[in-house]
């Protein structure tokens, strides 16, 4: 078999080479980047001509590589046969891959092509092999391949106080700009059919109960109308199709907004299709196909248009035409105007490669356009082409939506935690957070009862969504002055602050916490994405000598809440002599832990959490998840300990007063009007936004307060509050409180109005027809001197 790929050494460069310090490597004008932490790995998908650039500094780690070519008989699917190209074959092969780094990423497309990590035969590159400057790896691949790559993981790869830093690995892929097709996605599963729809055209096509539909936008920016009838209906001569009032009503989704419901359905109510993946995030689910009256009535009369495309395509199997046929229009970026209420659109989101996957749940009959439109932005001006793939049922392909950090950045699918062999045992709620599914409530007990199991007793909540970031080197302190709201400084070892991470104009970027592990070693968790990117920029621009790294997919966390988290905790929580004992660990400590002895799972214990309540948190590596919560589970049998999930926390993060994004601050928020003034310390001369802050708290304009809500009915997020008829704040978050037994919400009002016992009302239909009536009260609602969590 021929070489796929052509291997160059950069020649050496001179002087001191910082880019390897922190993430960035290579700069930020090439068009794809990851980042390759201990124990993590990627799929990498390269067409002939692509260039790979990998970047690597090795301490204790070795880059393991693997690599899949397309079968010759079928150029659709991925060969079940591991192929190694000629650069990877003069690497040592390696044993027991599956051992040295987490399969996480990489797992739903082995499951596609019926492999297991198992199957395939990996070689590996250490740093002997590498030369001592470390110069970047080029790959040119000379045909299309995929490339897995893995940074293995060490035994001792939870922090163990070492100060050295650890191996980190950087990959650019440059396309080839003789690439004269967009690459699309590779397939999912076995592919029973796959089609192009040209530009401007439509196609009819049938499927069978269980196959899965791909609508692939090939070059970005596509809208695509789509159709499906039910086909025995059809046979009956009844033609029972997609219902959007159906639909929207029992998705209880009534009012038209962009997005997909869960399932789409028929007249009679009968299920028609299933949503399983999403990349593109963004669709319009209640506007017509675009028509040829749409057309004349602006001045374009006989334009090509979908309507007439799909009636056409429909014709064949005895479908009656339309003049205007109700569609899902994928790929199109709607909007209802919240003012003037109607309705509005622009480019759309989708890019080249975006998909939605569907799978269908009876025999249907279908038809998918390329719309035309070249009149309005909706296609960018430039109608292109649609692909369309159906798969067999035994493709099993997993449910998944796209996360983007950033609009530009590779989508990653969201996955299961490594705690779900155990959570999903107990429930089906699960919902998406950023990249992982998380539980929203467990079958045998309910939010409620899980929410009293906290007050009362002891809680386990899977929180393996937190940012997890490394930041350490020489100059980490001094990075994270700048950084965090936080005098750095202060904070010992085995302590840990909450702070704010700032933009120079004040507003909040992110919140979290961070441990400090080490003299020069910190642990910052915290919720967002722009954590990394805010750090990494100030690192350059200051040209610090500090490594930052990512290791929210190799650390998962357990959050271990209630009044008797201490005693189950101290039934199994071992430390060393060199650690604080769980006994002497305060609000915000931490520790390095083991489960019972010296040689039981590692784990990161800090007394931190979100409920209000007595709580810990445990972080293990990904590997030890399931031992890890049989373990917690174990000890606290006895104590009453349940599983907690998201919708039990959402009532106790509020009763407790605790902020998030999206609620209480984001956009350009300040912190003193997000109710986070108490995490600034302005002994910190130096921290990001310091200047701007200073200058808001002269004369602020809002304040978050609480508010208690007379009745049962449940404001929601941004809804307005009044003053008579004068709007005078928003609501943030709002819930029923369980032990108060009444409506309560956080809000941001006017300074002059935040007294407590200031009457206010919150503003319904509008504001004007409903009215709620509410009082401002103190925050938290419930142990405002926070003696829970401190005792």
């Amino acid at each position: 078999m021929a070489d796929a790929t052509t291997l160059i050494w950069e020649p050496a460069r001179g002087g001191l080479d910082t880019s390897a310090l922190y993430p960035g490597f290579p700069q930020p004008d090439t068009q794809e980047t990851l980042q390759l932490n201990p124990g993590s790995c990627h799929w990498v998908s390269l067409r002939k001509g692509d260039l790979l650039s990998l970047n690597a500094h090795l301490t204790d780690s070795t880059l393991l590589f693997s690599a899949l070519t397309s079968n010759s008989t079928d150029s659709a699917s991925l060969s079940t046969v591991s192929y190694q190209p000629e650069f990877l074959q003069a690497m040592p092969e390696t044993a027991q891959a599956a051992e040295q780094f987490n399969p996480l990423a990489i797992q739903p497309r082995l499951q596609a092509r019926q492999l297991r990590l198992q199957d395939l035969s990996f070689r590996t590159l250490s740093r002997d092999m590498l030369a001592d400057t470390e110069r970047p790896l080029i790959i040119q691949a000379a045909q299309d391949y995929c490339l897995i790559i893995a940074l293995s993981a060490t035994s001792n790869q939870l922090v163990d106080g070492s100060e050295q830093p650890r191996s980190v690995a950087h990959i650019s892929i440059q396309r080839a700009e003789t690439n004269s097709d967009q690459p699309l996605p590779e397939p999912l599963g076995p592919v029973r059919d796959e089609f192009r729809i040209p530009r401007a055209t439509a196609k009819a096509y049938t499927v069978k109960k269980g196959e899965y539909i791909q609508i692939i936008d090939v070059e970005g920016r596509q809208c695509s109308d789509f159709m499906a009838m039910n086909s025995a209906a059809l046979a009956e001569g009844r033609e029972r199709f997609i219902d959007s009032t159906v639909s929207r009503s029992l998705a209880a989704g009534a009012y038209p907004q962009p997005g997909l419901h869960d399932k789409f359905y028929d007249q009679d109510m009968k299920p028609l299709l299933a949503v399983v993946q999403d990349t593109a995030g963004r669709h319009d689910t209640f506007a017509l196909a675009c028509t040829e009256f749409g057309y004349a009535e602006r001045g374009f009369p006989g334009h090509v248009n979908c309507s007439d495309n799909i009636s056409a395509a429909y014709a064949p199997y005895g479908i009656q035409p339309r003049r205007a046929w109700p569609a899902i229009n994928f790929f199109f970026n709607s909007w209802i105007d919240p003012d003037s209420h109607r309705l509005g659109s622009d480019e759309s989101w989708s890019r080249p490669g975006d998909y939605v996957l569907m799978q269908a749940l009876t025999d249907l009959t279908c038809v998918s356009t390329a719309c035309p439109d070249d009149i309005d932005p909706i296609n960018g001006w430039n109608p292109t082409e649609i692909h369309i793939r159906i798969y067999r049922p035994d493709a099993a392909i997993p449910r998944s939506v796209a996360y983007r950090s950033l609009p530009e950045s590779t989508p990653f699918m969201s996955t299961e935690t490594p705690f779900h062999p155990r959570t999903s045992a107990l429930t089906k709620r699960f919902h998406n957070a950023r990249n992982y599914w998380v539980p929203q409530a467990f079958d045998s007990t309910g939010s409620i009862a899980e929410y009293w199991n906290c007050r009362n007793n002891v809680t386990v909540q899977d929180m393996s969504n937190l940012r997890k970031l490394d930041v350490y080197g020489p100059d980490a302190e001094r990075l994270l002055q700048l950084a965090l709201t936080r005098d750095i400084s202060r904070l010992s070892v085995h302590r840990g602050y909450y702070a704010l991470l700032c933009s120079e104009q004040g507003a909040v970027i992110d919140d979290g916490t961070l441990f400090r592990l080490a003299p020069q070693l910190f642990r910052w968790c915290c919720g967002s994405d722009e954590s990394a990117r805010q750090l990494e920029s100030l690192a350059r621009e200051n040209n610090l000598k500090v490594w930052i790294r990512d290791l929210t997919l190799k650390l998962c966390n357990l959050a271990i809440q209630g009044p008797k988290s201490r005693e189950l905790l101290q039934r199994l929580v071992f430390t060393q002599p060199a650690q604080p004992d769980l006994n002497n660990i305060k609000w915000f400590g931490c520790a390095i832990a083991r489960t019972h002895d010296r040689d039981g799972i590692p784990f990161m214990l800090t007394r931190s959490g979100f409920t209000g309540e007595l709580g810990y948190e445990l972080f293990c590596d990904h590997r030890d998840a399931v031992a890890l919560w049989d373990a917690v589970f174990a000890a606290g049998e006895d104590l009453g300990v349940s599983p907690m999930g998201g919708d039990a926390l959402e009532m106790l993060r509020i009763e407790a007063a605790l902020m998030i994004s999206g609620a209480e601050f984001g956009g350009e928020t300040e912190p003193d009007e997000a109710g986070l003034g108490f995490a600034i310390d302005m002994r910190n001369t130096e921290f990001t936004g310091r200047a701007a802050i200073d200058r808001n708290r002269q004369a602020p304009r809002k304040q978050l307060v609480g508010l208690k809500i007379q009745g049962d009915e449940l404001p929601q997020h941004g809804d307005h509050i009044f003053l008579e008829r004068q709007p005078v704040g928003t609501i943030t978050s709002a819930t029923r409180s369980p032990e108060l037994q009444q409506v309560i919400a956080m809000a941001r009002v006017a300074t002059e109005l935040a007294a407590a016992g200031t009457m206010l009302e919150i503003g319904r239909l509008d504001g004007h027809m409903k009215r709620l009536s509410a009082t401002v009260c103190e925050l938290p609602f419930i142990d405002p001197q926070r003696h829970k969590a401190r005792q």
